[in-house]
């Protein structure tokens, strides 16, 4: 099944936009856990098994885990998902960017090591640094567009001025990801939640590739405008919360109080979509 398809019937199935990001600060961990990265597994265990029938897709932020010499918690982690929720797809957010050999090696470890269902990549030095990921077919590849945070307008909101248009270079990155680039349809797009009117601009180019879009709940982006500008029937939309649902409770109760804020985000993506 191709990773477009897996999204959609996640959604289907799930009645949700929601992913939930898996960024383990041990710091923030509740009572005798704080401050112990030997914790980082079991903390996100019980994150995913709260919320594992109300998301479309689970995102471990990998740096969260290698900062704290826990990539042996996230293989743990991958297979627990693996078994807790088998129909919900995994996004490894890695944000890796090299060529050649190098980005065979990340493809490696993302798909083979990890067994993520897809994984987020940083397109700037071209094509040849997508193409080892798309080798495997099923596997999905966003590529960062318009990211959330304001250094993004340093080079993603500049013009390219030898291309008919003048597209700014976001765009051009969404027609590529529409075009060209997506060889077996595996491609999707990040586009922060705090630029709703960007988010429409990359839908327009980019009509049919799903979009990854963090920044909703801590980042302040508007859900609902999000969901207007970026949701269609046939492109879903994986509306990314993380700290908002992992330390919605500093207490015993965190995964319960998880629980809750992930089915008020549900319930608010959802209202969204209905209304669009």
């Amino acid at each position: 099944m191709a990773f477009i398809e897996t999204l959609r019937a996640v959604e289907a199935r799930h009645q949700s936009l929601l992913c939930v990001g898996l960024d383990p600060d041990p710091a923030r961990f509740p009572g005798s856990w704080k401050n112990d990265p030997t914790k980082i597994f079991d903390f996100c265990a019980q994150i995913v098994d709260a919320t594992a029938d109300l998301v479309i897709a689970f995102k471990p932020q990998i740096a969260y885990f290698a900062a704290h010499r826990a990539e042996q918690q996230l293989e743990q982690l991958m297979a627990h998902m693996r078994r807790a929720a088998p129909q919900v797809p995994v996004i490894l957010d890695a944000k890796r960017g090299d060529i050649g050999s190098t980005a065979e090696q990340y493809a490696i470890e993302a798909f083979e090591r990890y067994g993520a269902d897809a994984v987020t990549l940083s397109p700037f030095m071209g094509f040849d640094s997508v193409q080892p990921y798309l080798k495997y077919h099923g596997k999905g590849a966003f590529l960062l567009c318009r990211t959330s945070n304001p250094g993004g307008d340093d080079l993603q909101a500049q013009h390219l001025s030898d291309i008919p248009g003048k597209p700014f270079l976001y765009e051009h990155v969404a027609a590529l990801a529409q075009g060209p680039w997506n060889l077996n349809g595996q491609l999707g797009l990040v586009v922060g939640a705090t630029y709703p009117a960007e988010i429409e601009a990359v839908r327009r180019v980019a009509p049919h590739v799903p979009l990854l879009i963090p920044g909703v709940g801590a980042q302040g982006g508007d859900a609902v405008a999000t969901v207007k500008a970026g949701w269609r029937p046939d492109a879903p939309i994986v509306v990314n919360s993380s700290r908002a649902i992992l330390y919605a409770s500093s207490g015993d109760d965190f995964a319960a109080a998880a629980r809750r804020e992930a089915e008020k985000t549900r319930a608010m993506l959802s209202a969204a979509q209905q209304s669009s």
